[in-house]
């Protein structure tokens, strides 16, 4: 049995309330460390965000999510660069110099307007995704090959990126810790906190534009999709469009979560793009719910956190225990927790243990009415 609507609002507003209540209350009890760590597994709910969206409602399992969360740190990045190297010789960032360059590339010049960078930090990694998605879409790939196809495309951009060193600094990465802002440092508490709580807006807002991607119309033609894309096509739609624009969206949204990652983080560089960690977005969102947009939230920051803390008591554990998770999901829990509390899950477990008494199927009033048999 499942639960009816009201009910799950209910469970989704209970689960709101004590994120927001942790979020307020998060400033006050963490020290600045662990404030600093809230704050990415925040901004990484968003790509979660954007995976749900792609993968719980469109059945599109991408495993190349890294391509677009970096592209989207990287134009944070450098923006932060160009906005501290007024002191530098040439007026160009630092690291150009150990290479011999003396002018600062074309495409750098941009991300010097503020404005710019806003919009870049979103649009590019969405352009990226509508154009790869289109390419895909278009001679209709789907299922594991969709899947093969998207981790091939994050090796060969992080071959790329990690090959730039006089363009982007290589694998070294762009430092953004020690830039200014405000003319502050980034990596001053007072920023850090400013990032933390822009995380935190951020991510409540992803879910809002996320909950009205879904709605009426158009969330039916994405879980049509996932669920018969021959019939929805009979029907007249085309699901390329649709997958295409979905696709962008949660490039979008990953190129927002890099943005944010990177400038809590320090750096970002072409490690954002390595093939684990496009695979544990997925895992997040597995865990958390898929095609429940909220679990998503929860199953980044929560795994994120236990493996934090996992990692400091017993380094060399937590990929053992993550793997333990994800089978376990993948075998009892196909729906991930949210999903399954959603679900009636608990009760469930609870009557087939035998802690529970178990209730009669038939609604009340058709008991009262069910008539002895005549003898």
């Amino acid at each position: 049995m499942n639960f009816s609507n009201s009910t799950k609002k209910w469970i989704t507003l209970f689960v709101w309330v004590l994120i927001l209540v942790a979020i307020v209350a998060a400033p006050s009890v963490l020290p600045v460390f662990r404030l600093n760590l809230l704050g990415r597994y925040l901004s990484l709910a968003i790509v979660a965000l954007g995976v749900d969206l792609i993968w719980g409602f469109t059945g599109l399992l991408s495993l190349g999510q890294g391509v677009f969360f970096a592209l989207g740190g990287y134009c944070a990045a450098m923006y932060l660069q160009l906005n501290s190297s007024l002191e530098f010789p040439n007026g160009i960032p630092e690291f150009f110099g150990l290479y011999g360059v003396e002018k600062l590339p074309f495409f750098w010049e941009p991300f010097s307007s503020a404005i710019f960078t806003l919009i870049a930090i979103w649009l590019v990694p969405a352009l990226v995704a509508g154009v790869l998605g289109f390419l895909v879409f278009r001679n209709r790939i789907k299922g594991v090959y969709f899947s093969i196809l998207t981790q091939a495309a994050l090796l060969v951009f992080f071959n790329l990126f990690n090959g730039q060193q006089k363009l982007i600094n290589g694998t070294n990465g762009l430092k953004t810790d020690v830039t200014l802002l405000f003319g502050q440092m980034v990596g001053s508490d007072d920023i850090q906190k400013l990032f933390f709580w822009l995380s935190a807006v951020l991510v409540i807002f992803s879910w809002f534009i996320a909950k009205w991607i879904v709605r009426d119309r158009f969330g039916n033609v994405l879980i049509a999709i996932r669920d018969d894309e021959p019939r929805i096509r009979f029907t007249g739609f085309n699901p390329t469009i649709f997958k295409t624009i979905i696709f962008a969206i949660a490039g979008g949204f990953a190129g927002i979560s890099g943005a944010l990652y990177t400038v809590q983080s320090g750096i970002v560089s072409p490690q954002f793009m390595t093939v684990p960690f496009s695979i544990e977005m997925v895992i997040w969102v597995a865990v958390g719910g898929r095609g429940t947009l909220l679990g998503a939230i929860l199953g980044a920051v929560v795994i994120n956190y236990a493996k934090s803390l996992v990692s400091e008591a017993f380094p060399a554990s937590w990929m053992f225990i993550q793997g333990g998770l994800f089978i376990l999901v993948v075998t009892a829990l196909p729906e991930g927790v949210l999903g399954w509390i959603q679900s009636d899950g608990p009760r469930n477990f609870l009557l087939r243990a035998g802690l529970s008494r178990r209730i009669s199927t038939y609604p009340k009033n058709e008991i009262d009415n069910i008539e002895e048999p005549s003898q």
